[in-house]
C-alpha cells in the first residue's frame, strides 16, 4: 500500500504498477512547463488486482487532500472503478459506458471519474482517416485484441454525431473467449447501426507454404498474401526463420 501524505504542493498522481519506470515521469514536466501547470507528478504503485479497499484508500485520498489535483489511472481502469464508484462525484458518459476510468479530476467541487481512451483514440484515427470516409466509402473495421483500446474505439465509433459516417461492421478478434464475451456485453449497448462480430484466435504453426486463407480462418479478402503475420499485442516476437510459431489466426 502506498504511504498517502498530504502533498505540500499541487501534485498530480499516476496510478499504476511499476510508476518509477514508465516514461511520463520524465515527460509530464516537460509537458506541464509548456501547458504552464504549476504541478508535479507523484506515482502510486498498487499491485495488480488489488483489493477494493486498497484502490478506495487511495481514490479517498486524493477525493480530500486538498494539493491532490487528480490522477491517471492505467493498469487499474477496471477494478479501480468497480471498488470507488459511490465516491465519484461526477462520471462522464465514456466511464458510465466502458465500466472504467483513466482519469480523476477536480472542478467546481466536484471529484469527477472519466474515460479518456475514445477521447484520445478519435484523435488518433482523425489524423488519417478522411472526413466522411465510411459515409462515402463503406468499409469495416477490424480490431486485434478485445482490451480497453477495442472497446475505446468501438465506442468512438458508435457516437451519435457520427450517424451515417459510421463503419458498417466492427469486428473484434481476441485469444481469450472470456474477454470477448465481456466485450459484447459492453458493446451491445453501443449504436445499432453498426454490427459487430467476435473471434476467438487460435494459434497455429505458419510455415512458406501456408496461406492466410488456409482454413480455419475468417476469410478477409486483404489477408490473401502467403505468410501473412496477425499479431495481438501480448504475442512476444517470433523467432528468426521458419517455421514462425506463436501466430494469431481467425477461427476456433
Amino acid at each position: 500500500m502506498p504511504d498517502l501524505q498530504p502533498a505540500r504542493s499541487p501534485t498530480f498522481y499516476f496510478i499504476g504498477v511499476t510508476t518509477g519506470q514508465s516514461s511520463i515521469m520524465k515527460v509530464f514536466p516537460k509537458w506541464a512547463k509548456v501547458l504552464g501547470i504549476e504541478a508535479k507528478i507523484m506515482g502510486l504503485d498498487l499491485p495488480i488486482h488489488a483489493s477494493p479497499q486498497e484502490y478506495r484508500n487511495v481514490v479517498e485520498f486524493l477525493k480530500t487532500d486538498p494539493l491532490s489535483l487528480g490522477a491517471l489511472v492505467t493498469t487499474h481502469k477496471l477494478d479501480l472503478f468497480k471498488a470507488c464508484r459511490d465516491i465519484f462525484d461526477y462520471i462522464d458518459p465514456f466511464a458510465e459506458e466502458l465500466e472504467e476510468v483513466s482519469c480523476l479530476s477536480k472542478r467546481n467541487g466536484l471529484f469527477r471519474a472519466h474515460a479518456k481512451d475514445p477521447v484520445s483514440s478519435g484523435m488518433a484515427l482523425e489524423c488519417f482517416v478522411p472526413q466522411n470516409f465510411w459515409a462515402d466509402h463503406g468499409g469495416e473495421v477490424l480490431l486485434l485484441g478485445a482490451g480497453g483500446s477495442s472497446l475505446a474505439m468501438s465506442l468512438y465509433f458508435s457516437q451519435e454525431k457520427f450517424a451515417g459516417n459510421m463503419p458498417s461492421r466492427i469486428t473484434i478478434a481476441n485469444r481469450s473467449e472470456p474477454r470477448l464475451v465481456s466485450a459484447r456485453a459492453v458493446l451491445q449497448r453501443l449504436s445499432k447501426d453498426i454490427e459487430f462480430r467476435f473471434f476467438v484466435l487460435s494459434i497455429i504453426p505458419i510455415t512458406r507454404t501456408t496461406t492466410a486463407l488456409s482454413p480455419p480462418c475468417l476469410p478477409i479478402p486483404w489477408w490473401s498474401t502467403p505468410q501473412v503475420l496477425v499479431r495481438t499485442p501480448r504475442v512476444p516476437p517470433p523467432p528468426t526463420g521458419y517455421p514462425i510459431r506463436e501466430t494469431a489466426w481467425f477461427g476456433k
